[in-house]
């Protein structure tokens, strides 16, 4: 099976197929599980040293802190699911706001 991975910020990219739990930092049982975790040195940090939002539990016993929230993530893996990728973005060249440029000046003038 190959990895589903998904970026989770700041460049950060997790295969989301070996998340078991996606847990909110704010408990005392998920702050023991980081401390724990961090003296059995299984966890991996990924915020880039901003607020913690999310606790990811990988199968293989590590711990990923993420910056973003559970529903964030959720929304990704289920984005990434469904196939969806959003178009991007088209910007106007100078050529076409040339080409506007005149006929905005014939109105202003009449």
């Amino acid at each position: 099976m190959s990895p589903e991975l998904i970026h989770i910020g700041f460049g950060n990219v997790l295969a989301v197929n070996r998340v078991i739990a996606i847990i909110s930092p704010s408990s005392a049982p998920t702050k023991r599980l980081i401390t724990d975790s961090r003296t059995r040195a299984m966890l991996v940090d990924m915020t880039n040293g901003r607020k913690t939002k999310a606790v990811l539990v990988m199968d293989s016993g590590h711990v990923v802190l993420a910056a973003l929230t559970p529903e964030t993530i959720t929304g990704r893996v289920v984005l990434n699911r469904s196939g969806y990728r959003p178009l991007p973005v088209e910007t106007r060249s100078e050529k076409e706001e040339e080409e506007e440029q005149p006929a905005q000046d014939e109105l202003a003038s009449s």
